[in-house]
């Protein structure tokens, strides 16, 4: 049997948000669950965070949360995992999810969903990685940065292709065909960052 596939979802750890990005946090975690991949995510137990890791474990999905040792009591690090790992700081965290991801989902955020966002979209810009980026655009809540990273071509600050980095997906389901095709690369990827 073949090794199963990773998906780390960025997503945000705020629990005081519309009930729509609730049930979308709920439904997808199920989904990944369902149809047979593992999850990867930022450890915390609150918001979106626990939301999706609490329904992709009820679901059958391996889970591994990573977080930084600062932020595990701020974000509650959630203990009911399949593995919890801890680390040092943000860029220590982010190296760990990107290694054991074969792809990125991004379900709404914030700030710390940007920042992880699009130190992965520039990765692929630089040709240090090549694993799917995609926008769950849930009710069009990525509807804002579709339209600056649109702005940031038109305007010569990034090329055409780059807009190709990004893929968007209208429904939770829909994102499944961006993640299908791409390639087991968690646990075989070299880090090229210290």
């Amino acid at each position: 049997m073949s090794e199963k596939k990773s998906i780390c979802v960025f997503c945000g750890s705020s629990g005081k948000v519309d009930q729509a990005y609730r049930d979308a946090a709920t439904k997808f975690g199920t989904l990944i669950g369902e149809r047979g991949y593992n999850l990867v995510y930022g450890g915390g137990r609150v918001g979106l965070m626990g939301l999706t890791a609490d329904a992709a474990l009820a679901a059958g999905a391996a889970v591994t949360g990573v977080i930084p040792k600062f932020l595990e009591d701020y974000e509650v690090g959630h203990q009911g995992l399949n593995e919890l790992i801890i680390t040092d700081n943000m860029h220590d965290r982010k190296r760990i999810m990107y290694e054991k991801a074969d792809a990125f989902v991004i379900l709404p955020g914030g700030l710390g969903t940007m920042d992880e966002t699009f130190e992965v979209i520039t990765w692929t810009q630089l040709g240090l990685s090549k694993k799917p980026v995609v926008l769950a655009n849930v009710n069009g809540f990525w509807d804002p940065l579709v339209a600056l990273v649109d702005h940031f071509v038109a305007t010569n600050f990034a090329k055409p292709e780059n807009r190709n980095f990004i893929q968007v997906a209208d429904t939770l389901e829909g994102v499944f065909p961006f993640v299908t095709e791409a390639p087991v690369t968690h646990g075989k990827v070299e880090s090229k960052w210290v």
